[in-house]
């Protein structure tokens, strides 16, 4: 693949890794334990991406992947937001079982 390929391929990955983080660190408490977890849980995941695909750590990489990270962190928070107005069922941190429980029924 070319290099501009695999740098959006790991771009939109990076973005959908970090949304149910996102997720999470909107129902944290700010710059407590679990909110500083939800946003540093995903880097080691992200850096091993770019030493997977050999993409390195250029510095015109450095905007597509910061992008991608922090819209995906904007995005989930964004999520629970809105899930939070919208729906009476009570919200945990998690973006999966809060689906799941939402469309099991």
């Amino acid at each position: 693949m070319t290099f501009k390929i695999t740098l959006l391929l790991i771009s939109i990955i990076t973005f959908l890794l970090n949304i149910p983080f996102g997720y999470w660190r909107a129902n944290a408490k700010r710059f407590g334990l679990q909110w500083y977890l939800a946003v540093h849980l995903p880097v080691p995941a992200i850096i091993a991406l770019r030493i997977f695909t050999g993409i390195g750590f250029h510095w015109t990489t450095y905007v597509a992947l910061i992008a991608a990270y922090f819209f995906g962190q904007f995005l989930g928070g964004k999520i629970f937001l809105l899930r939070a107005s919208k729906h009476k069922l009570p919200l945990t941190s998690c973006l999966v079982m809060d689906l799941y429980r939402c469309y099991a029924k």
